[in-house]
This record gives C-alpha cells, structure tokens and sequence, in this order.
C-alpha cells in the first residue's frame, strides 16, 4: 500500500518521429514510435507520420502510438506517406 498523499505523475510520452521524405527513387522513412506513459493517468504518445515517396517507392509506414499507463489511454499510430504525385505535393 502506498502511503496517503503520495502521487505519481501523469506523464504524457513524446510524440514518434516523423519519417523522412524519400527521393526520386526510393521509399519515405518509417515514423518513429510514441513514448510511453508516466506511471498512473498517462497517455502514450502519437507515432510518428511516414515519410512520402516522391515518384518511385513505398510511403513510411506509421509508428506505432505509446502504451498507456493505469487508467490512461494509448497514443494513436501515425498515417502512412504518401506516393507519386500526392507525395510529390506533400512536400509543397
């Protein structure tokens, strides 16, 4: 049991990195994964979105969202990139 008065933080974990953009030739980077959660209440943080192919390639894939903490929620993943022309535009 945990003494009265003692509380632990609601930590928020930190966003995943966004994948880098690829080039002509070539697949977008991966997002990278959302931190996890403080210990109580917390709420894991958002993947990271993938990178976007230009003319020739994969989009990155999403990272995964964080996990959550006692009573928290988990982060949500991140979006794939885009391909081809709608790549192409993401970077405008």
């Amino acid at each position: 049991m945990e003494p009265p008065g003692r509380c632990y933080p609601a930590g928020t974990g930190g966003k995943g990195g966004v994948g880098g953009a690829a080039g002509l030739f070539g697949s977008g980077g991966n997002g990278g994964a959302g931190g996890d959660a403080g210990p109580t209440n917390g709420t894991g943080g958002n993947g990271g979105n993938g990178g976007n192919a230009i003319l020739v390639g994969d989009g990155g894939n999403g990272g995964n969202g964080g996990k959550a903490a006692t009573n928290g929620k988990a982060g949500t993943g991140g979006t794939g990139g885009l391909v081809g022309a709608d790549g192409l535009n993401g970077l405008a």
